[in-house]
C-alpha cells in the first residue's frame, strides 16, 4: 500500500503517442553497448477492493481498471496485462458481461495473464490452514470454468508477511511459483530476488521478490526501473520488474509503456520486452538442474512487516475466527445430513458464506489497516457467513435428532449434545432451562448420573422461569450424544476439586492454580503428575503491562511490543462458582478508564486452566499485554501456523501465531512446559530472562491496542486533531493454560485450540422414535498425530447420485505418521502415511462400490488435469 494517486488512463496523457507506434523490436536496433540481460516487464495494476475506501468503490473500479487494460491492449499489439484477486474478474463478470467476454478473448490469445489464483490477495499469516485451501479452491475453480485455464503462478505482492506452509498450499492448487514484494531487503535476513522456497513437508516453489515496488508512478518508468535494478541479483540476467498504476486501480498508462518502448530502442537497461511472471518462471525454470540447484532453499517464513497488524482491530480478528469455524462445521453437518437423508448438499449457500470469509480475509481488512467504516462492511457480510451457517447446523443437527430413538419418560427431557469435532472430545455444557424451581441433574442415555452443577442463567427476569446447568459430556468423533435432563439439584459427588475461600488456590488431581492475593496473578501451576511446575518463581514477575504505543496503524518498523510498562490494579477475586464440576474464580482490575476481567475455571478432571478474559478498553494509542512468565531454563518457542508450526528465537519479536505458542524448557534438568492457547490473538512475543521487564522468560499476546484507524507512519498526526481510535469497548476471548512435561506435543495443543474455539452444541429434544443409536460417530481420525480439518461435499458433482465426501487432514506434531480414518458415516475407512506436516485430501464417494481417490486442495485427482 504505496500512497499513489489513481490515474484516469482515458484522460489524454501530454507529449504522449496515441495509438501504438512502429518499431523494430530486432536486437541489431539496440546499440552494441546494451547491457547484456532482458527485463520481464509486468504490467499490472494492483487494486485494494478495500483500503481507504469501501468495497463499493473497489467495485467499481475493478470495471474501470479492466477497460483502461483492454484499450491499452487495443493501442500497443505488444502490450500484456497480468491480473490477480478472482474476486475482482467475478465483479465485472456481473456488471459488465461485454466487457468480460473482452476479457475472456484476450486470455485466449495469451495478453491478458491471470496469475494468483486466490479469491483475494489475504493476510498471509492469521487464516486458518482451511482458509488458504478455500482461496485456491474458489479462485482456481473460477479461472477453470471461465477461461479454461488456471493460474500457475501464486501472487500476493501486498500482504505484509507469508506464514511457512504457504510453498505445501501453493502446490496443492497447481502452482509452482511465487511473486511477492514483503519482506523488503532491509527488512529480513533475505538477501536472494529468485530462490526455492519449501515448506516443512517438502513441498518446494520458485519465489521472486519483487524489487522496489508492484506500482509505479503514471509517467516514464526509469525511476521504477532504475530502483528495481538497484535491489535486484543482477547476475540472474532474466529479471521482472512490475508497473502500473495501483493500490486504487488504474494499471499500465500510455506514458508508462510508451517509456518502455523509448528505453528498449535506446538499450538504456537492457532488453525490455512485455511479459508476464509465467513467461518469467518458465525461462528461470528452463535453464535446468545445475541453475535451479544452485539457488538458496528458503526453509523458514518471509516476515517482518507491519507486526502491529497481528493485534489492530480485535474485532476483525474474533468475527473471522467464529465465521471460519462456523462454515467448518456447517460443511461437515451439511455432508452429514446429505449421506443420512438424501438431502440437497447447501454448496451454493456454503460457497455465498466462504466468498465473504475470503473476501474479509484481504491484507487491508483483516490486518486492521482500513477506514473505520468498512468493519461495518465486515461485520455485515461475516455476520452473513455465520448466520448461513448456523441455519446450515441447526437444520441438520434437527434432522438428524428427529431419527434419534428416544422413548418416552415423562420426567425426563432429552437433551442431544452434537461434536463437531472429527476426534471424541469430553467437555463441560453449558444449558439453559426453563421451568424447574428446585434445578435439575443430568443423566446420560443409559440413566447414569454424569456430574454436573447448577450455573448462572443468562435470564434475569427474577421469576425462576429460566434456570442453568452446566454438566460434563463425552460425545463420539464427529457424532453426538443423548442425555436427559430430570427435575432437583444432583446429588453430592466427590470429584476432588476444590477451591480457596479467598480464591487464589483452585485444584484437582492433575493441576494446582495459585493466584497472589495482592495483584491476582498467576504465580504457580503445578502438573501434579510430574511434580513440575513451569511457573515456579515467577512470583512477582508483570503478568499485565499497560504501554504507551506511539506506533501507527500497521506497526510499521516494529521490532517489539514486549516493552515494559505498568500493572494493571487488582480491584478484587471473587469465587463465582463451586461444584463437583468445575470452579470459578473472577479477578477484576483496572488501569486508567479501563478494566480486564479475567474469569479462571477448571474442571474436575482438566489438566489445563481455562480463562475467559473480558476487557473494556478505554484507553487512547495505549496496547495491553497478558503476560506468562516462566520459570524454565534453556526455552526454546514454538508457534502454531496455517497447517503447522515453526521455531522462532526466544527474542521477544512480535510474531503471528494461530492459536497456540509454547515455551518448552527445563526445570531442575526435567524437561517442561507451559502452553498458552488464546481463541482470538494472533500478536504473540516470547521474550527472553531480562527483557520485557521481567527476570525470567515469558510468553506474551498482545491483547488489545488502540491505534488511529488507518494512520500510516510517517504521518504525523496533530495534537489538536479529532480521530478515531480502534478497539474501543468491550472485547472476549478465552485462553488456556496447559503445563506439560516433555515437549508440547503431550499437551496436544492444535486439537486443544479447535475445541476451544469451536464449542460442542447442545439442544432440547422431545421424545419419538428412530432408526438412530442414542449415541453415534460420522468420523473418527483416532484423535492422533493426524487430525482431520475439512469434511465436506466434493465441490464436482456426479451425474447421478449425491455429492462425494472430501477428507482433508494433516500432521500436526512434525513427525511423519500413519494414519487410520475411520468414515462410519460412508462405512469406509482411509490408511495412509504422512509426512511432517503434510496435507492429504481424499474424495470418497457415498457409493460404497466407488474408489477413494486422493486429489489435491483443488479437489481433483493427482495428476489429472480438469474437464
Amino acid at each position: 500500500m504505496t500512497d499513489r494517486a489513481r490515474v484516469n488512463d482515458h484522460a489524454p496523457i501530454a507529449n504522449a503517442p496515441s495509438g501504438a507506434q512502429p518499431r523494430d523490436m530486432a536486437p541489431a536496433s539496440r546499440p552494441a553497448a546494451t547491457p547484456d540481460r532482458t527485463l520481464h516487464m509486468i504490467g499490472n495494476a494492483h487494486l485494494d477492493v478495500v483500503w481507504l475506501w469501501p468495497w463499493q468503490e473497489g467495485y467499481q473500479e475493478a470495471r474501470a481498471t479492466f477497460a483502461s487494460a483492454l484499450d491499452r491492449m487495443d493501442e500497443y499489439p505488444d502490450f500484456v496485462f497480468t491480473c490477480d484477486q478472482m474476486v475482482l474478474l467475478s465483479w465485472v463478470e456481473e456488471q459488465d458481461p461485454e466487457m468480460f467476454a473482452r476479457i475472456q478473448e484476450r486470455v485466449a490469445e495469451g495478453r491478458w495473464v491471470n496469475v494468483g489464483g486466490w479469491w483475494v490477495e489475504p493476510d498471509c499469516n492469521t487464516p486458518m490452514g482451511e482458509s488458504f485451501a478455500r482461496q485456491g479452491l474458489y479462485g482456481q475453480r473460477y479461472l477453470q470454468s471461465r477461461f479454461g485455464k488456471i493460474a500457475s503462478v501464486g501472487m500476493n505482492v501486498d500482504p505484509f508477511g507469508h506464514s511457512a506452509s504457504l510453498p505445501q498450499i501453493l502446490r496443492g492448487q497447481r502452482m509452482d511459483s511465487y511473486c511477492f514484494l514483503r519482506p523488503g531487503p532491509h527488512e529480513g535476513d533475505l538477501d536472494e530476488t529468485l530462490f526455492h522456497w519449501e515448506s516443512a513437508d517438502g513441498s518446494r516453489v520458485l519465489a521472486y521478490r519483487i524489487p522496489f515496488e508492484y506500482c509505479s508512478p503514471p509517467g516514464d518508468v526509469s525511476g521504477q526501473t532504475e530502483k528495481s535494478l538497484a535491489q535486484l541479483d543482477r547476475a540472474l540476467g532474466e529479471m521482472m520488474v512490475f508497473y502500473g498504476v495501483g493500490n486504487h486501480g488504474g494499471g499500465p498508462t500510455k506514458a508508462n509503456i510508451e517509456s518502455i518502448h523509448r528505453y528498449d530502442r535506446m538499450g538504456s537497461f537492457g532488453r525490455m520486452t512485455m511479459s508476464s511472471p509465467r513467461a518469467y518462471f518458465d525461462e528461470m525454470l528452463s535453464r535446468g538442474e545445475g541453475f535451479l540447484d544452485a539457488l538458496t532453499v528458503r526453509r523458514d517464513d518471509l516476515q517482518h512487516h507491519a507486526p502491529g497488524c497481528y493485534s489492530s482491530h480485535s474485532g476483525i480478528k474474533s468475527w473471522q475466527r467464529r465465521a471460519q469455524h462456523a462454515a467448518l462445521s456447517a460443511e461437515r453437518w451439511a455432508v452429514i445430513d446429505t449421506a443420512l437423508t438424501g438431502a440437497d448438499y447447501p454448496r451454493d449457500d456454503l460457497e455465498r458464506a466462504w466468498k465473504q470469509i475470503l473476501f474479509n480475509q484481504f491484507h487491508d481488512i483483516l490486518p486492521g489497516s482500513a477506514i473505520e467504516p468498512s468493519y461495518d462492511d465486515a461485520r455485515d457480510q461475516l455476520g452473513e457467513a455465520v448466520a448461513i451457517s448456523k441455519r446450515i447446523i441447526t437444520r441438520a443437527h434437527n434432522r438428524i435428532a428427529r431419527r434419534i430413538d428416544i422413548p418416552l419418560d415423562e420426567a425426563t427431557q432429552p437433551v442431544v449434545v452434537f461434536n463437531p469435532h472429527p476426534w471424541p472430545v469430553s467437555v463441560d455444557v453449558d444449558m439453559q432451562y426453563g421451568a424447574q424451581r428446585n434445578g435439575v441433574r443430568i443423566v446420560d442415555h443409559e440413566g447414569t448420573p454424569v456430574v454436573s452443577q447448577a450455573t448462572q442463567s443468562t435470564a434475569t427476569t427474577g421469576d425462576l422461569s429460566r434456570g442453568a446447568v452446566t454438566f460434563r459430556a463425552d460425545v463420539p468423533a464427529l457424532g453426538y450424544a443423548l442425555y436427559r435432563m430430570l427435575p432437583g439439584p444432583a446429588l453430592p459427588t466427590g470429584t476432588g476439586l476444590s477451591v480457596a475461600e479467598d480464591g487464589t488456590v483452585i485444584e484437582n488431581a492433575h493441576v494446582r492454580l495459585e493466584l497472589d492475593p495482592q495483584t491476582g496473578d498467576v504465580v504457580s501451576l503445578l502438573d501434579k503428575a510430574s511434580g513440575v511446575d513451569p511457573l515456579a518463581g515467577t512470583r512477582g514477575q508483570p503478568r499485565t503491562a499497560v504501554c504507551d504505543d506511539p506506533t501507527d496503524t500497521w506497526g510499521h518498523r516494529v521490532i517489539s511490543y514486549a516493552w515494559p510498562g505498568a500493572a494493571m490494579t487488582l480491584d478484587r477475586i471473587v469465587v463465582r462458582e463451586t461444584g463437583p464440576l468445575r470452579s470459578r474464580v473472577r479477578v477484576e482490575k483496572s488501569w486508567g478508564a479501563s478494566t480486564l476481567v479475567e474469569e479462571y475455571l477448571l474442571a474436575h478432571d482438566a489438566p489445563a486452566v481455562r480463562v475467559d478474559v473480558t476487557i473494556d478498553w478505554r484507553e487512547k494509542a495505549h496496547l495491553l499485554k497478558l503476560r506468562f512468565p516462566v520459570g524454565l531454563d534453556d526455552p526454546s518457542a514454538t508457534y502454531e501456523i496455517p497447517y503447522g508450526t515453526i521455531q522462532r528465537p526466544v527474542d521477544g519479536a512480535e510474531e503471528p501465531a494461530q492459536s497456540w505458542v509454547d515455551l518448552t524448557g527445563t526445570v531442575d534438568g526435567a524437561a517442561a512446559g507451559l502452553t498458552v492457547i488464546a481463541t482470538t490473538k494472533h500478536g504473540w512475543d516470547v521474550s527472553p530472562a531480562g527483557s520485557a521487564g521481567g527476570e525470567t522468560p515469558s510468553i506474551g499476546i498482545t491483547a488489545v491496542r488502540s491505534p488511529v484507524y488507518s494512520w500510516h507512519d510517517p504521518r504525523l498526526l496533530d495534537p489538536e486533531g479529532v480521530y478515531s481510535f480502534q478497539d474501543q469497548g468491550i472485547q472476549r476471548f478465552s485462553l488456556e493454560l496447559v503445563p506439560h512435561a516433555g515437549d508440547w506435543r503431550a499437551a496436544q495443543p492444535t486439537r486443544r485450540a479447535a475445541v476451544l474455539g469451536a464449542p460442542v452444541r447442545a439442544q432440547l429434544e422431545s421424545f419419538h422414535d428412530g432408526d438412530l443409536p442414542p449415541r453415534g460417530s460420522f468420523a473418527d481420525d483416532g484423535a492422533s498425530a493426524v487430525m482431520v480439518t475439512a469434511v465436506k461435499g466434493s465441490e464436482d458433482v456426479p451425474a447421478s447420485g449425491p455429492a462425494d465426501l472430501i477428507v482433508r487432514a494433516v500432521e500436526t506434531r512434525g513427525e511423519a505418521a500413519s494414519a487410520h480414518l475411520d468414515l462410519p458415516l460412508v462405512g469406509r475407512t482411509i490408511d495412509a502415511d504422512f509426512r511432517p506436516h503434510q496435507v492429504r485430501t481424499f474424495r470418497v464417494p457415498l457409493d460404497p462400490k466407488g474408489d477413494i481417490v486422493e486429489v489435491d486442495l483443488l479437489e481433483w485427482a493427482l495428476g489429472e488435469q480438469p474437464a
